[in-house]
């Protein structure tokens, strides 16, 4: 009775609170909108998960001259080991290394080396950006500088002159990777800190007397996070394509530790003599790898953006 006198004394036609998504809810659901966003995510994910399990997923390990044999050198797809009766569905190169196996192993250089630089590189542009931003006035225009003179070099050049310097070696092309990545992470933070800085919570946290520390990192930087994903999804594609680039041309990682660039110029030598599979299977896990991330960055753009859908 309570329940239906209750009912009766409520306004007809009240409209019912409106139900707010989650922000984390509301990108994922207009990312999976984009169905070739979803091919390019789960591409990437097979990608990495194939790198991730590459020692239980490869028929050998192609870096263990105890299981490798000569007489399988430069063996076309799809042919058999004279030894092992092993089918190599993707050939082998010069020194009888399965290319399954050395694309799975160069997948998890590439990955790391990537994953690595990209990690650091965010950390200082990060700092760099927000401090920059925060304190304004001759700290900004002192960060700034460096930054514009460093962007205004290739970074090819840079990594070139770095791995120079510094030699082969999977820490110093990480290295290399990071000091040419870390001024664009620190551009996309101060320009949305600038923004931030402005507004109203920001005024009132120094009005409590807050810490300018926790200030940037607190309460700045976390409304500074969506322009920083798009980015970061661009500049690993980059580091994947600059590590090869590097390594392709001898002066990034060593010959043990080969990634998918040092696989490609593995087979460069060998193209005109009709053994084309050294390089290309190898290029073509590369080409999936890029693109997968670009079509990924791509869609996080458009949603966390909208404006720059068109």
């Amino acid at each position: 009775m309570t329940d239906s006198i209750a009912s009766d004394l409520e306004p007809v036609g009240t409209p019912a609170p409106a139900r707010v998504d989650h922000p984390a809810k509301r990108v994922a659901k207009q990312f999976v909108e984009d169905p070739v966003a979803v091919v390019g995510l789960v591409l990437f994910l097979l990608v990495a998960l194939v790198a991730l399990l590459a020692p239980v997923l490869a028929p050998q390990n192609p870096y263990d001259l105890a299981q490798l044999d000569i007489m399988d050198g430069g063996l076309p797809p799809g042919e058999a080991s004279f030894g092992t009766g092993m089918t190599y569905w993707l050939g082998t190169d010069t020194q009888g290394r399965d290319m399954v196996s050395a694309i799975m192993y160069g997948l998890r250089i590439s990955l790391f080396v990537a994953t690595v630089s990209l990690g650091l590189a965010i950390t200082i542009g990060t700092v760099v950006g927000v401090t920059a931003a925060y304190f304004g006035g001759r700290i900004d225009s002192l960060i700034m500088r460096i930054v514009d003179l460093q962007l205004s070099f290739p970074a090819i050049l840079i990594a070139l002159i770095l791995l120079a310097l510094l030699g082969r070696g999977v820490d110093k092309v990480v290295l290399a990777l990071v000091i040419v990545q870390w001024a664009y992470y620190a551009r996309t933070v101060r320009g949305s800190a600038i923004v931030e800085r402005r507004k109203d919570y920001i005024d009132a946290a120094r009005c409590l007397a807050l810490s300018d520390r926790r200030i940037m990192f607190r309460h700045l930087l976390p409304n500074c996070v969506p322009p920083l994903i798009v980015v970061a999804t661009v500049q690993i594609a980059q580091a994947i394509a600059l590590e090869a680039t590097l390594s392709f041309l001898g002066v990034g990682v060593p010959i043990t530790e080969p990634s998918l660039g040092l696989l490609i110029a593995n087979g460069y030598d060998y193209l005109l003599s009709g053994r084309y599979w050294i390089s290309l299977f190898p290029g073509i896990a590369l080409v999936v790898t890029i693109i997968a991330i670009n079509l990924v960055g791509d869609r996080l753009r458009d949603v966390l953006n909208p404006r720059l859908s068109s």
